[in-house]
């Protein structure tokens, strides 16, 4: 039997290894879409956010969370989207919330910035984990 805690720690970690090297794709295409598709700022910024969300969710359905790849992949792709723009509001919020209300993060956004993404990152790890990859 698989000690829980550490199972999810181990999948924790995983899925931020698979965040950060998702931002390198969305960076990388980004600048493909710019320079290479003739895209501009916000168009481009839609294609390179759609080819990172679906890397990351290629990688966490074979790498973080292999155990619960049960289930239709385009169904469980939407929900990644879904789950990940929700993170992203709870991110920005959290962001918002701390520059507004404190002198330290109104004198320092980046952290604002930490803070945010650390809540995003909780809340599509949580959201990933039980809604996305729920095993059957």
């Amino acid at each position: 039997m698989i000690d829980a805690p550490r199972s999810a720690r181990r999948e924790l970690v995983r899925f931020t290894f698979v965040g950060a090297v998702g931002f390198l794709v969305d960076a990388g295409a980004l600048m493909l879409a710019m320079h290479a598709l003739g895209l501009g700022l916000y168009s481009g910024r839609v294609f390179s956010y759609l080819c990172a969300a679906t890397f990351t969710w290629i990688c966490n359905r074979r790498f973080t969370f292999a155990e619960a790849q049960s289930g239709a992949p385009v169904v469980q792709w939407l929900r990644f989207l879904g789950a990940n723009a929700i993170g992203g509001a709870v991110n920005y919020g959290v962001y918002a919330a701390i520059v507004a209300t404190t002198a330290v993060g109104a004198a320092w956004p980046v952290i604002g910035v930490a803070v945010g993404s650390i809540a995003g990152l909780i809340f599509n790890f949580v959201a990933s984990k039980f809604w996305v990859f729920r095993r059957a």
